[in-house]
């Protein structure tokens, strides 16, 4: 056969075009060309190949074409009825027709006349697209076989006949030789299984192709995010994920091939992909390199989303915010600005949402407020999820503080990660509680949290009303720390008789402790006299907490505030405003960079 046979001339009721055999049964064309496919046959001939005759043909994707002459997406696939014995287009790489000197192009159309076909010599302008979708094309000389009608849809080629690009358009204009077309990364926007015929300048072409089988083999029922594996398949510095994201799989493929510059993002995209193929959960990273005997033992699975608040050094109001997102062991900042106190919530409202789809998409979110001491009592978990959605953020995601000097604190980190790696065992831990009003000298607590290897320190009151104590708990590497936002009345402490709003103390705890109860699926503790708030939620604290792992804790809070958000007096359950700093610096391998100057 002609090793041009490919040249297809395509028919759709009074249209005639052109087009080019891609695969033993698929053509492509324009999709003005076959625009009235709904009512008239479509048929394809092979003119280098007559013996074939007229091969019937459907239109199976399209590109979303419009109808009007500058209307995006003109492009159709056209799948034969049945296979055809030619050699299919080869394709040149990306860019090839317009790498200077340009190159000259031949196109193969079928203007009046020519039902044979015939030839154009043309050149792209420059590598600059028009509106994001053609690159313009001029005569390669002052006379020969203008683009005129018939040539939609042809393939223009290098004189070696490899494919660079497929007519669109010509000039209306008399005696003006130019026209459009579509390059090979454009058309793949709109067909992204070009992806796997088009060589791709350090992408492996075996790579190439098993990541496109496994697209084909993937199964339906099978959930997966193309955003999350696209950001999965980019690594820490790759390209940001692009304006709204990807409708689907093929497009973040194709995005992947055709403007990620790091030839390995399409061997990690088709690992992932070989994973759902297989059946199996997408573990992430360091869930696969634990699997291989690659990792330390007992990672913790959480995904951090970071929310860094710091003064700005600006004024006493004005704060800097950052977002960011951890994932492979890196941070990927989504945004930093400089804000006055009040505009932080719905700046943080929007960009978690934002750094959310950074994450691995089988790792399990984590929303970590790292906060300047005097913030450490803010009601983050209270804090709405959008203008749209009053979802309190602690009830949507699991939800943790830190103190930001602790954070970045390398003796404390140290510590911690000593700390966490006995707590690895997964034993509850005992609540080491701070009552309020106790009358504890600070050394001796530090010395009793030291000596008693604490894992978790419960305080019955903020920070606010007990701060030397605090302080205590943020300088000794204690994993976990709890309180009350609220506490207790002032001067209403230990066994003395509750201040509003409790107005009968053994109603009260009657009805902290049978809530504890409901959340933690216990016996209700036993009565024990009139408590203030502060020793109730403690009593309360240590209930719910009996059989917890440490690791599980921002999980198990999320649900205790969820208990307490749906309770029919949901300002009396003993949870409403219960604070949770967790701290594993495992999850975080570098700390949170400081923040100087907003870049948005």
């Amino acid at each position: 056969m002609n090793s041009a046979a490919w040249h297809a001339r395509i028919h759709c009721g009074h249209e005639v075009g052109a087009g080019f055999l891609v695969t033993a049964r698929r053509v492509l064309t324009c999709a003005h060309v076959v625009r009235f496919s709904d009512q008239k046959a479509v048929s394809v001939v092979f003119p280098h190949a007559g013996e074939l005759g007229e091969v019937s043909a459907s239109v199976v994707a399209h590109g979303g074409w419009a109808g009007g002459l500058t209307d995006p997406g003109d492009v159709a696939v056209l799948e034969l009825d049945r296979e055809v014995p030619l050699a299919p287009a080869r394709f040149a790489p990306p860019g090839a027709a317009y790498t200077e000197p340009y190159p000259r192009l031949v196109a193969y159309g079928f203007p009046e006349g020519y039902d044979e076909g015939t030839l154009a010599e043309y050149r792209a302008v420059s590598g600059q697209l028009i509106a994001g979708e053609w690159l313009e094309l001029v005569a390669w000389q002052g006379h020969g076989q203008p683009i005129a009608a018939g040539f939609s849809g042809a393939a223009a080629t290098l004189p070696d006949g490899r494919v660079v690009g497929m007519v669109t358009s010509a000039s209306d204009a008399p005696d003006v030789r130019k026209g459009r077309m579509l390059p090979l990364d454009v058309l793949a926007r709109y067909w992204p299984e070009l992806g796997e015929l088009v060589p791709t300048p350090g992408h492996r072409a075996d790579a190439r192709r098993e990541l496109y089988e496994l697209l084909r083999c993937l199964p339906g029922g099978r959930e997966c995010d193309p955003n999350r594996l696209y950001v999965d398949a980019v690594g820490a510095f790759g390209p940001p994920l692009p304006a709204g994201g990807f409708p689907t799989l093929g497009a973040a493929a194709a995005y992947v091939q055709w403007e990620v510059p790091d030839p390995a993002a399409v061997e990690r995209l088709a690992g992932r992909l070989r994973e759902l193929v297989d059946g199996g959960p997408v573990a992430p990273p360091a869930a696969r390199a634990a699997e291989d005997g690659k990792a330390a033992k007992a990672s913790p699975p959480w995904a951090p989303v970071v929310v860094e608040i710091d003064h700005s050094g600006a004024g006493p109001d004005q704060v800097t915010v950052e977002v960011s997102a951890y994932r492979d062991g890196q941070r990927r900042p989504v945004g930093t600005r400089r804000l006055p106190r009040t505009g932080v919530r719905s700046y943080v409202q929007h960009r978690i949402d934002e750094a959310v789809a950074h994450l691995d998409p089988d790792a399990e979110e984590l929303v970590t407020f790292v906060l300047p001491r005097e913030w450490l009592n803010e009601a983050v978990a209270h804090w709405e999820c959008g203008a749209d959605d009053s979802t309190p953020l602690g009830c949507a995601y699991p939800l943790v503080v830190t103190d930001r000097a602790r954070h970045r604190s390398n003796r404390l980190r140290h510590q911690l990660r000593k700390k966490w790696q006995k707590l690895d065992g997964g034993r509850p831990m005992e609540v080491h509680r701070v009552e309020c009003g106790s009358q504890e000298r600070p050394p001796r607590l530090r010395k009793r949290l030291w000596d008693g290897d604490a894992g978790l320190a419960g305080f019955a009151v903020p920070p606010t009303a007990a701060r030397e104590y605090f302080e205590i708990g943020l300088n000794v590497p204690v994993p976990v720390l709890l309180w009350s936002r609220t506490g207790c009345p002032a001067g209403v402490h230990g066994e003395q008789a509750c201040a509003e709003p409790c107005e009968d103390p053994r109603r009260a705890w009657s009805g902290h402790r049978e809530a504890a109860a409901t959340a933690t699926g216990t016996a209700a503790l036993p009565r024990t006299g009139s408590r203030c708030p502060g020793a109730a939620f403690l009593d309360q604290l240590a209930v719910a907490v009996a059989e917890v792992p440490p690791a599980e804790l921002p999980r198990h809070i999320r649900s205790l505030r969820m208990t307490a958000d749906a309770a029919d007096e949901p300002d009396r359950h003993w949870a409403r405003d219960l604070q949770l700093l967790w701290d594993d610096p495992r999850c975080f391998p570098e700390p949170v960079a400081s923040l100087h100057s907003p870049v948005d």
